[in-house]
């Protein structure tokens, strides 16, 4: 009897997990579109730019992975890190063997903690290499807004004449959380702002800025939140994320947004006025 002969009852080998590689975020939302909408609030991001890049196609790679529900990493731009969902221990594993096969590099991965974690794992294991924890945030949902009183201005929406001070705004969001190479302002800016994705707090004149992505699957994400230095500590920023979140639950939409774990003013801001967490983000750096 061959040595390799599996005894009767014994069971088999689990089967291959099957991982599929593309340049087509199409083909990503058609395999996994569905897997990732059931969980609408944590895919949010991975939602998001998936649709973007079929609206505005941009040089990316894409990778399916499992049996549902399915992962998904995504890759784009090219030297962006990847952007990873929740997925198990063997597909992490599995993707990643694909990946390094084919000899595909990457500066570092970012998702939720426990999978970021494990993908930087077997990443380092798999390239000889190092990770570094670089950032850790804070995912939040709000299902009633608490909104701040005894705060001067007004909550509008941006108008045309704002882009110098919309550009000015989004440079020193960017800097300030270390992605002034990652994108363009003004690019940015001409974007959203005739898609009316910008709002404002005034009082007597622009003080604090805030904007919200379209509606993927339900949810929606307040994001680019910014007070320059001289209009900061007066309640503006609160007061515009609580007037804009507001609006968002008003139209039927799930409200999220992302905190720094190293800034403890907007977490607490973004307590205080109804939000509650929901998960942690990691993101690691490859060297």
């Amino acid at each position: 009897m061959p040595t390799d002969a599996r005894s009767a009852g014994e069971p088999a080998d689990p089967p291959e997990t099957d991982v599929l590689a593309t340049g087509d975020p199409r083909l990503v939302i058609e395999r996994a579109g569905e897997s990732l909408a059931r969980d609408p609030v944590r895919n949010n991001v991975l939602l998001t730019l998936l649709h973007a890049r079929v609206v505005d196609p941009q040089p990316g790679r894409y990778w399916v992975v499992g049996a549902d529900p399915l992962g998904v990493v995504f890759q784009s731009p090219l030297g962006f890190f990847a952007l990873v969902s929740s997925m198990s221990s063997e597909d992490v594993s599995a993707v990643v063997n694909v990946m390094t096969k084919a000899r595909i590099r990457l500066p570092g991965v970012n998702g939720e903690a426990t999978t970021a974690a494990r993908f930087a794992g077997a990443w380092t294991e798999a390239t000889k290499s190092s990770a570094v924890p670089v950032e850790g945030q804070r995912l939040y949902e709000a299902r009633e807004i608490i909104i701040p009183t005894g705060v001067p201005g007004a909550f509008r929406p941006a108008a045309p004449e704002d882009f110098d001070v919309l550009v000015e705004w989004t440079q020193s969001f960017m800097t300030e959380i270390g992605e002034e190479h990652n994108g363009d302002a003004a690019a940015t800016v001409a974007l959203r702002l005739p898609l009316g994705r910008y709002w404002l707090w005034d009082d007597e004149g622009a003080a604090s800025m805030a904007s919200l992505t379209e509606p993927t699957a339900g949810v929606v994400r307040v994001q680019a939140v910014y007070t320059p230095d001289d209009r900061r500590r007066r309640g503006y920023a609160s007061a515009c994320v609580a007037a804009l979140s507001s609006r968002a639950l008003a139209d039927r939409h799930r409200c999220i947004l992302y905190t720094d774990l190293a800034n403890a003013t907007s977490n607490s801001i973004y307590r205080s006025i109804g939000f509650r967490a929901v998960s942690e983000v990691l993101r690691y750096r490859f060297a």
